[in-house]
């Protein structure tokens, strides 16, 4: 450890960006590769940032980040693509041997969970879910939120001290 700095901290994630990459990289639309990058990287800086301000685990949300979406991208398949990334998230991290049981149980279960905009779950969970609808909402800041997260980004707004809308698109 150099000044608090774990080393292999900066490999795992180095390693699950490896494997993000892989995917983005075998797909062969241009178009939704660059969508898959942008979502993907843009949700896990935003776990990042929530898990910081919450006092929780910021290494493994920018990972849950990164890998929310890996069943939809990689296999081009939207339908039950929180349930089914689940189980393939377990299926990429074990193998990698970086990380504790406990921790992937962690992460899988935000991936599961992640689609449940509506329902409050595991302080984890939630920065997951807030950080998919931060990117979803911030891509592009002139459009209005989907309806199922427009009471969340409004909370979000206001935990990040964003103002109340006032003088945007957002009503």
């Amino acid at each position: 450890m150099r000044n608090g700095w774990d080393e292999r901290k900066a490999d795992r994630i180095g390693k699950v960006r490896e494997y993000v990459d892989g995917v983005i990289g075998r797909i062969p639309d241009r178009e939704i590769q660059k969508e898959a990058f942008v979502h993907l990287y843009g949700v896990s800086q935003a776990c990042g940032l929530i898990a910081m301000k919450r006092g929780e685990d910021a290494e493994l949300a920018v990972i849950a980040g990164m890998l929310h979406d890996i069943w939809r991208y990689s296999r081009m398949e939207s339908r039950d693509h929180a349930h089914k990334g689940a189980g393939l998230v377990r299926d990429i991290l074990i193998p990698m041997g970086l990380f504790e049981e406990w921790e992937v149980e962690k992460i899988c279960h935000a991936v599961y969970h992640h689609s449940g905009k509506g329902i409050c779950q595991e302080p984890f969970d939630e920065v997951l879910k807030d950080g998919d609808v931060f990117e979803h909402c911030m891509f592009d800041p002139t459009q209005e939120p989907k309806a199922k997260e427009f009471a969340r980004f409004l909370r979000l707004r206001a935990e990040f001290g964003l103002g109340d809308g006032e003088g945007d698109r957002r009503r």
